[in-house]
């Protein structure tokens, strides 16, 4: 077997999503655009801490960009379904590119106030209110069911491979030339993405409007029928306590590392890069078994594994001893997230996809300015470590919780689960 063929078969078995030639286009685009997107996360956040010096006021600003997802992401995903979701990245995709561009101009003209980054948080997250449902249910229509949750767990792979390569890009364009260039960079990226986007052609699924039937009646029976199925009420559940309490990286690690270390723009770069490399393992190693389908024990071990990680996080306070924790952290996240993810996809109905994703979006992403907020609060009072241990005891508690009331439903595959419930 020549080098070519060992190659083919090599991803044919293991990143199959990547066989098809649209996912291609979205995937490659998505490889540049996502390390400008991290330059901007870890340049706003140290921004924000250098002109206000406070924890609080950073967490308010992670609560600005995502609140809009909490308020308006289930009015999003009727939204979704009633046009082609590539026509809606279009748009999305080049509003975040002209927002980044403004901050740009912002920071490198000397005119920047905390104000105006709230205002920029704001709409950045009005957009993503959009954009996230969108890309989430984009992926069936272009790499179909069979191939999901392997694209779902390459995206996870770019996302966080992006998480190890922007933050330290970032950290050093910071220190040499100012955080007003990785606002600029990322700007330039969205370039990147648009192409790709352009040149996918795909049969678009549009959901037929029923009659006389109102966008708050569609909500509600979204609601309805997550709630009555098991399986998707479960795992909502545990996305929720894991979205609110687990992700809260952009305010704890550089509070963590401006007050608990003492260091600067170098030590932050290198622990968000530290979190990218555990979370591009756990996405490679969910790519590889992604043949075995979403498990319900994945999540349910991940979760828990989760909440420890944050606990010894807030017993830390050696650099090398929180680098290695967040490692281990982001890979048992993104199992956690590429299994719940591709659960809930594959196991919805097709006109009710885009609704489940919305509200996968509101716990997963929406409920991340209660999260921002309550580690703001509770590192400005009692440090970072303080506000690590008591996101992991929350989180803790609260799955273990979920997990004894669904315990009677919680075995093996999910979605052979769901069907011979169904039978």
């Amino acid at each position: 077997m020549n080098i070519r063929t060992a190659g083919s078969t090599f991803v044919d078995q293991h990143f199959h999503a990547l066989t098809h030639r649209n996912y291609r286009y979205l995937w490659f685009g998505q490889c540049v655009s996502l390390i400008g997107t991290w330059m901007q996360n870890i340049g706003q956040s140290w921004l924000v801490l250098t002109i206000t010096g406070s924890p609080f006021k950073l967490g308010v600003v992670g609560a600005f960009q995502f609140l809009p997802i909490l308020c308006f992401s289930l009015f999003a995903g009727i939204i979704v379904d009633k046009f082609p979701k590539k026509n809606i990245l279009l748009v999305t995709q080049t509003v975040s590119m002209i927002l980044a561009f403004t901050l740009a101009i912002l920071v490198l003209t000397d005119t920047v106030k905390y104000s105006y980054i709230l205002v920029l948080a704001l709409l950045l997250g009005l957009n993503n209110t959009l954009d996230m449902p969108t890309r989430q249910a984009f992926n069936i229509e272009i790499v179909g069911k069979e191939d999901l949750m392997n694209a779902i767990a390459l995206n996870s792979a770019t996302f966080n491979m992006a998480r190890i390569l922007g933050p330290a890009i970032g950290a050093l364009m910071m220190a040499l030339l100012g955080a007003g260039w990785c606002f600029l960079l990322n700007g330039v990226s969205f370039l990147a993405v648009l192409y790709g986007l352009l040149h996918i052609k795909a049969a678009p699924y549009v959901r037929k409007q029923r009659s006389r039937e109102g966008m708050m009646k569609e909500i509600k029976d979204g609601i309805v029928y997550i709630a009555r199925d098991p399986l998707l009420a479960q795992t909502v559940l545990l996305v929720t306590v894991i979205g609110t309490l687990a992700f809260n990286f952009n305010v704890l690690i550089p509070v963590f590392t401006r007050n608990v270390l003492h260091m600067g723009e170098t030590t932050y770069g290198t622990l968000m890069s530290c979190l990218g490399i555990g979370s591009f393992a756990g996405a490679l190693t969910m790519s590889l078994r992604s043949k075995q389908g979403p498990r319900m024990k994945v999540s349910i071990i991940c979760s828990l594994l989760v909440a420890i990680c944050l606990i010894f996080n807030g017993l830390s306070s050696s650099v090398w001893m929180v680098g290695a924790l967040l490692a281990f952290t982001g890979f048992f996240n993104i199992m956690f997230a590429t299994n719940s993810n591709s659960a809930l996809q594959m196991h919805a109905k097709d006109e009710y996809r885009a609704r489940v994703m919305s509200v996968y979006s509101l716990v997963f992403a929406g409920s991340t300015p209660i999260g921002n907020l309550f580690a703001g609060y509770v590192a400005d009072r009692y440090g970072a470590n303080g506000a690590f241990l008591s996101c992991g005891v929350l989180a803790i508690l609260l799955c273990g919780l979920i997990i004894w009331k669904f315990r009677k439903t919680s075995k093996g595959n999910l979605l052979e689960e769901a069907e011979s419930s169904a039978m």
